[in-house]
């Protein structure tokens, strides 16, 4: 399998009004600090550009408390931008935040939208042209298949899968590269992921199974060393980013970039 090399990502501010936004239910650690945001916020964005990503960096959405988590608002595949429609009723409205089509537009011919249920993509893993979809608490079935119908439309492959326990699909799974699968909790021995050479992530580092691979970099979650040691020791240069202020509204390093 070739692997696609990222060159482009968007990213969007945090806003003050990140205090407000949808707190974790797991970690009760409080509301995020504005401040520290801004600094891991930043330090994300120097690290994509690292990873040889050219990335657009859109203002902060204060209507929109979680808006930061911008992979939430569509899937950017090679051949299309498909605009999502987000599960929570408090994220649905970062669709139409009068900057963010444009700036897909600037990218894509191909821009198509979900209408039909809710799909968040966090919930939707790329490997090659494969695309899994997780059906979750914020993806239901009915979004899910719209977007495996829009995929199919453009070459794509979908495969949909039925979530029992995670948030979204990308808390417990992630595809590095060259067949690696870095799988957690319900995931771990699942038959759909068979093909793959899946490497287990502790039950106590679990939040970090939601790595990053960009091109020739894995990005890792901060304080999570056996998890740091596991890619580094699957021969990968490993980039450790703080994320302890996303993480308190259920946010991880994959969702606060589209990366394309």
């Amino acid at each position: 399998m070739s692997e696609k090399k990222f060159t482009k990502a968007i990213v969007r501010l945090p806003g003050h009004s990140i205090s407000e936004g949808l707190l974790s239910d797991i970690y009760l650690e409080g509301r995020p600090n504005y401040a520290k945001a801004i600094v891991q916020h930043e330090e994300y964005v120097v690290a994509l550009a690292k990873a040889g990503l050219d990335v657009t960096v859109l203002p902060a959405c204060e209507d929109f408390p979680s808006s930061v988590f911008i992979e939430d608002n569509a899937l950017l595949t090679d051949k299309v931008a498909i605009i999502s429609n987000p599960g929570a009723l408090t994220r649905n409205g970062e669709i139409r935040i009068p900057n963010f089509r444009p700036a897909l537009k600037q990218f894509y011919d191909n821009i198509e939208q979900i209408t039909a249920g809710t799909v968040e993509p966090g919930d939707i893993m790329m490997v090659g042209n494969d695309f899994y979809i997780g059906i979750s608490k914020r993806t239901n079935r009915a979004g899910a298949e719209q977007m495996a119908s829009i995929l199919k439309r453009y070459g794509h492959n979908p495969i949909i899968v039925e979530l029992k326990e995670m948030f979204h699909l990308k808390s417990g799974v992630n595809y590095l590269e060259n067949n690696n699968l870095l799988v957690a909790g319900e995931f771990i021995n699942n038959p759909l992921f068979k093909d793959f050479n899946t490497v287990e992530i502790p039950e106590d580092e679990m939040y970090a199974a939601n790595c990053v691979w960009i091109n020739d970099y894995v990005l890792v979650p901060e304080g999570y060393p056996k998890v740091k040691k596991i890619v580094e020791d699957m021969g990968y240069e490993s980039i450790v980013l703080g994320v302890s202020e996303l993480r308190k509204t259920n946010g991880g390093l994959s969702c606060i970039s589209l990366r394309f």
